[in-house]
């Protein structure tokens, strides 16, 4: 079966790897840490419409996500959400916030200033968000 992610998601994001459910994104905004995860199924628009095990499945992978955002960054506060308005394919925002950060304590959506990090940056952190998933959870793939 193909899989197909959102043009928007492509856009806005860098691949960081795959878990066996979900496509692990790094969101360019650099208010943080804000990792994305998106199942691999094409059409899907809402976590409970996948099967139970599917749904432990991302569970699994959301709580790889948040171990290491909070090990490795030691945020003040870990966000999740899915809103899904303008991008209706499932995806689950992970974010890391801080209080230095421009939107803390409010929302991200509609409080940052839209920068993006460098390409050095972007890449060092995809590689260190990967090594840190590897690790802890072998199934995933770079």
């Amino acid at each position: 079966m193909s899989f197909t992610l959102h043009p928007q998601l492509q856009k806005d994001t860098d691949m960081i790897g795959e878990f066996p459910l979900c496509l692990a994104l790094l969101h360019k905004e650099n208010i943080g840490p804000w990792v994305i995860l998106v199942p691999k199924i094409d059409g899907l628009q809402e976590l409970h419409h996948l099967p139970l095990e599917q749904q432990q499945q991302f569970l699994v992978e959301s709580q790889v996500v948040f171990e290491n955002l909070e090990a490795l960054f030691n945020p003040k506060k870990l966000n999740l959400g899915a809103l899904g308005n303008m991008v209706p394919q499932l995806h689950i925002h992970h974010i890391a916030r801080f209080e230095s950060d421009i939107a803390w304590p409010g929302p991200v959506w509609g409080n940052t200033e839209g920068k993006q990090r460098s390409t050095q940056e972007t890449e060092a952190l995809v590689q260190h968000l990967a090594d840190a998933f590897q690790k802890q959870y072998p199934a995933f793939n770079r």
